[in-house]
C-alpha cells in the first residue's frame, strides 16, 4: 500500500463526505440545503456535531478501507459501499428512512463493481457466494420483519441485500458475524441511550446505521480471525 493510494483515498473520502453532507441535508430531494449541512447544526440536524465532521470521518473511513483491501480491483467496490453506507446511515439517523433511491443504485453499483473484480481476478466463486449471500440475508431479514412488525422496516430488509452481497464476498463466516455485529451494535447503543435517559423503553431507533457499522467492522476483522 503506497502513500499515494492512501492520500487519494483520503481526498476522495473528504469529497464524498462533503457531497453526502449536502445531499442528506436536502433530503427528501429536492429541498433547499440547510445551513451547516446535515451534521453542522442546521435545522433538522439537532446540533449533533460540528460542521465539517462528516467529510473528515468519511476520509478516515476511506483510508481504513484502502488499508484493509489494498490497491486491488475490489477496492473500488468497497469504497462504493462505504460511500453508500455513509449516505444511507446519515439519512436513516435524520429521517428514520432508508430510501430506495439510494439503496437500489447502491446495490446495482456494488454488483457491477464486484463482477468486474471477479472478472479481473477470476474470483467467480466469491461472486457467486456474494449473490447467494445477498438473497440469504434479504430473506432472513424479511422473515424477521414479518415476524415482528414495526421492529424491522422494509428499508432494513432491502439493506440486507446490499450487506449480504459484500459480506458474502468475504465468506459465510463474515456474513454471519456481520449480521450479529449489527445487532450487538444496536443493543449497545440502545443501552447507552437508556442509561443516559435519551430514549425510553418503547423508543424506536434506526437500525440501518448499526447494520452498516457491523458490516464494516466485520470487513476489517475478516482480514484476521475470520
Amino acid at each position: 500500500m503506497t502513500g499515494a493510494v492512501l492520500t487519494a483515498a483520503a481526498v476522495l473520502g473528504a469529497v464524498v463526505g462533503a457531497l453526502v453532507d449536502r445531499a442528506a441535508a436536502r433530503f427528501p430531494w429536492p429541498r433547499p440545503a440547510t445551513v451547516g449541512g446535515v451534521l453542522g447544526g442546521g435545522p433538522g440536524a439537532g446540533g449533533a456535531a460540528p460542521a465539517g465532521l462528516l467529510p473528515v470521518a468519511t476520509a478516515v473511513l476511506f483510508v481504513l478501507v484502502a488499508l484493509r483491501f489494498g490497491a486491488g480491483v475490489e477496492l473500488a467496490a468497497w469504497l462504493w459501499f462505504a460511500a453508500a453506507g455513509v449516505l444511507l446511515g446519515v439519512i436513516d439517523l435524520r429521517e428514520r428512512l432508508l430510501p430506495d433511491r439510494v439503496l437500489l443504485p447502491a446495490l446495482a453499483g456494488s454488483a457491477v463493481l464486484l463482477t468486474v473484480a471477479a472478472a479481473v481476478t477470476g474470483a467467480w466463486p466469491d461472486l457467486g457466494r456474494a449473490a447467494l449471500g445477498s438473497v440469504v440475508l434479504f430473506t432472513a431479514l424479511l422473515a424477521l420483519g414479518l415476524a415482528a412488525p414495526g421492529r424491522l422496516g422494509m428499508g432494513d430488509v432491502k439493506l440486507g441485500a446490499l450487506l449480504g452481497l459484500h459480506l458474502g464476498w468475504l465468506g459465510w463466516p463474515a456474513l454471519l458475524l456481520g449480521v450479529l455485529a449489527g445487532f450487538v451494535v444496536q443493543a449497545a447503543v440502545a443501552l447507552v441511550l437508556l442509561a443516559g435517559r435519551r430514549v425510553g423503553l418503547r423508543s424506536e431507533l434506526p437500525f440501518g446505521p448499526a447494520l452498516l457499522l457491523g458490516a464494516l467492522l466485520t470487513a476489517a476483522w475478516s482480514a484476521g480471525p475470520v
